[in-house]
């Protein structure tokens, strides 16, 4: 019998492309080296928090309402720059997903997150389905997750916005526009693996199209991956979670 050393890894020979901002690409850097893949770190947006009076006051209405939503790791990091917060008796709070309630933990907060880790696992938590005259604070950023306050307020609810940071578009650093065109030589063996839908249109807005044409993408929810095909992506799989594990373990099953 092979020595578990000596047995190919799910991903063996596989780069993987990371789209997240500069300095948060250690999750999946530590689930690569599981499924024996090379992390790709290719940083297309930058998060930028936002500190004005009006963004205070905001936060202030979010944190104060009935049920407060925190929609992801970096809404929490910036939430908590401006304002310790705290939960009130009585306060529900909800997280889109583990990692963004695991960010709310380490903040002093408890948090329930939906199973299905995106905002329609999230509206379909029983904490949101009888809202109708409730405050609910959504915690977040523009962009993004743009069907969360339109279905909260048809259900009735009055929601308080509080847009404590930003997505902005950096230029690709000479270094990874070099590794990144080293790594589509073997194009087929490239994945590209996708959880936010501003940092694929970022990442096309420089780099053409027709040299990913090959790739295989792994996308956290089914929303993303049609945002891929759209963009002329085929080989296309969605994962079950947004966790770095689910997307590779993903990719092993659809691509390997």
């Amino acid at each position: 019998m092979p020595r578990l050393a000596d047995q190919a890894l799910p991903l063996q020979d596989w780069t993987v492309l990371s789209l997240r901002p500069r300095g948060q690409h250690a999750g999946l850097r530590a689930a690569c080296m599981r499924f024996g893949a090379r992390l790709l770190a290719v940083s297309p947006i930058a998060i930028k928090h936002t500190d004005d009076a009006q963004t205070r006051r905001d936060l202030g209405a979010a944190l104060a309402a009935g049920i407060v939503v925190f929609t992801s790791p970096n809404a929490v990091r910036a939430a908590s720059a401006l304002a310790a917060f705290h939960a009130r008796p009585a306060q529900c709070w909800l997280a889109v997903g583990e990692g963004t309630r695991r960010a709310l933990q380490r903040a002093g907060v408890p948090a329930a997150s939906p199973q299905q880790m995106d905002s329609e696992g999230l509206l379909g938590m029983p904490q949101l389905a009888a809202v109708n005259g409730q405050r609910i604070g959504l915690v977040t950023a523009p962009g993004g997750r743009g069907k969360l306050q339109p279905a909260l307020r048809a259900r009735g609810a009055d929601v308080l916005r509080a847009d404590v940071y930003a997505r902005a578009t950096v230029a690709l650093t000479a270094a990874s526009r070099h590794a990144l065109a080293a790594a589509l030589h073997d194009p087929r063996h490239v994945l590209l693996a996708l959880s936010s839908g501003e940092a694929l249109l970022a990442l096309l807005a420089q780099v053409p199209q027709h040299s990913l044409r090959e790739i295989a993408l792994v996308a956290a929810s089914d929303r993303l991956a049609q945002l891929a095909r759209d963009a002329g992506f085929t080989r296309v799989a969605s994962a079950s979670a947004a966790r770095p594990a689910s997307l590779l373990r993903a990719a092993a099953a659809a691509f390997v």
